[in-house]
């Protein structure tokens, strides 16, 4: 069989691309800049998508839904946020086509069809759901509003890579209002440790959590919170940001309350979103030079049973037991009956779609009473007998789960390194898997700027467990009380 996929220490982006389009998870599309995602791959985003809206109505959040299209009026209202995303937005100018009379066939934009106002493909929704909230908030009585939408957004960027920069893609967006400063702040720190969960219990990928530097800030936020992984080729990913708003957007839109006082007040707000980003840094996080490695909590199929040679009577009556005992058990099993493909084959194809458990059934291994038992992060294998076999794996896709987040999070430590000058700082860098670097920042946006001009690695967070530490400023010398985390990153 022909080796599936790039080496990921000899060409990492092409070894992520290959994972991407052999395990079926998305192909690129007609559209330039989007992609296709495929049933495999879908199957993955619903499993993340499901558990976290779970865990954002167990906080008390509800969902809704609001218009793809934002007239360029709202978005422009809140000047700070139209400034951030105005290089990315597509625009609808007009609404309908009309014949071509000079190109027979041919369509044409009808100039007498032009829209009264230009219409914004949503980036991002604050300004209609801000301008949406300003008739839903009168009273005190009304907040905390509380509200997600899981939606598709478009941000017309023009270098592209399959789910980590796309010109359209799917996330959520939480976008909430409070009667006080303080109550805003604690739902912003709250949803960063909801993601913060997420992304280690469910994905196995450990983050740093912190604030981002001023420069790094959502636009129109007065402070952005996240949580920043770490992938294998040494690059930071941003997996997630919560923001505390202030009361920038109410003031755009006029969004205010009657206090307890009768009193009228600004609302205080958050934004807070992750998106199907999140699935590259799964990728990246956890695969090989074989394919996909995915955390048993989220993967579409957790366990697969193989017949060896092929199915047979004797093979699919334990086959189907043991699937009907480990669906019980709530775990997600698939038997692959396909008779066109050798075992072999059947074999590979299922490392490369990262299946955590592997179940070999023969007739040999059924007259000694056993099963093999394969696990796709370790790759190793073992006999067990049929008696017991259902509690064996569950277990084993209790202890994949722990030791993929245990490796990544091993590797994250190895692949931090604690800096005090700018030689070593750039030393680090040059290094082919250079990681997180720890290193003391004036706090002033023009260092920050003038590293990032030298070396292209940036301020990823200011680490919310930095302990305060007298220190020089690694670029210019000035006093500094902690340090950041600086990295390459997506």
């Amino acid at each position: 069989m022909a080796k599936a996929i790039a080496n990921r220490d000899e060409d990492y982006s092409q070894w992520y691309i290959d994972i991407v389009k052999k395990a079926n998870l998305a192909d690129n599309s007609a559209v330039r800049g989007c992609m296709v995602i495929k049933p495999y791959g879908y199957a993955l985003w619903e499993n993340m998508r499901d558990q976290l809206d779970k865990m954002f109505k167990e906080t008390g959040h509800v969902n809704a839904y609001f218009p793809l299209f934002v007239p360029k009026s709202l978005f422009e209202a809140e000047e700070k946020n139209a400034e951030g995303f105005a290089k990315e937005c597509a625009v609808v100018t007009h609404y309908r086509l009309k014949n071509n009379p000079d190109e027979p066939g041919k369509l044409m934009v009808d100039p007498e069809a032009k829209l009264e106002e230009e219409l914004v493909v949503r980036p991002t929704s604050e300004a209609i759901i801000w301008n949406t909230y300003r008739d839903w908030i009168n009273s005190y009585r009304d907040l905390p509003l509380l509200i997600n939408q899981w939606a598709n957004v478009v941000r017309w960027e023009m270098r592209t890579r399959l789910f980590l920069r796309t010109a359209e893609f799917l996330w959520q967006e939480g976008h909430t209002a409070h009667s006080t400063k303080e109550e805003a702040i604690e739902e912003a720190k709250r949803m960063q440790d909801v993601y913060a969960q997420f992304a280690e219990e469910y994905m196995a990928m450990p983050v740093v959590r912190g604030t981002k530097s001023e420069s790094e800030r959502f636009a129109g936020a007065d402070d952005t919170y996240t949580i920043e992984a770490l992938m294998q080729d040494g690059k930071a990913l941003q997996a997630g940001t919560s923001h505390f708003l202030g009361q920038n957007f109410a003031k755009a839109f006029e969004v205010k309350f009657s206090n307890e006082n009768n009193q009228e007040e600004y609302v205080w707000a958050t934004s807070w979103g992750v998106s199907t980003r999140l699935i590259g840094g799964l990728i990246m996080t956890h695969s090989d030079n074989e394919g996909l490695v995915l955390p048993p909590k989220l993967a579409p199929v957790q366990v697969v049973i193989i017949p060896i040679p092929k199915p047979g009577a004797e093979i699919d009556e334990v086959a189907e037991k043991l699937m009907r005992d480990l669906k019980a058990k709530g775990i997600r099993v698939q038997y692959d009956t396909d008779a066109k493909k050798r075992p072999g084959f059947k074999f590979a194809e299922h490392e490369l779609r990262g299946v955590p458990v592997r179940v070999g059934i023969g007739k040999r291994d059924l007259e000694k009473g056993v099963v093999e038992i394969a696990r796709r992060d370790t790759k190793e294998k073992s006999a067990q007998p049929l008696e017991g076999v259902v509690d064996h794996i569950e277990q084993l896709l209790g202890d994949i789960q722990d030791n993929l987040f245990n490796r990544a999070l091993k590797f994250r430590e190895e692949k931090t390194t604690v800096v005090d000058t700018f030689e070593e700082f750039k030393a680090v860098l040059k290094e082919d898997i250079p990681g997180f670097i720890s290193a003391h920042w004036d706090g002033t946006n023009e260092t920050e700027q003038k590293i990032k001009e030298l070396t292209k690695a940036t301020i990823r967070c200011i680490p919310n467990d930095a302990p305060e530490e007298e220190g020089q400023c690694v670029f210019s010398g000035k006093p500094s009380s902690r340090r950041v985390l600086f990295a390459k990153a997506y």
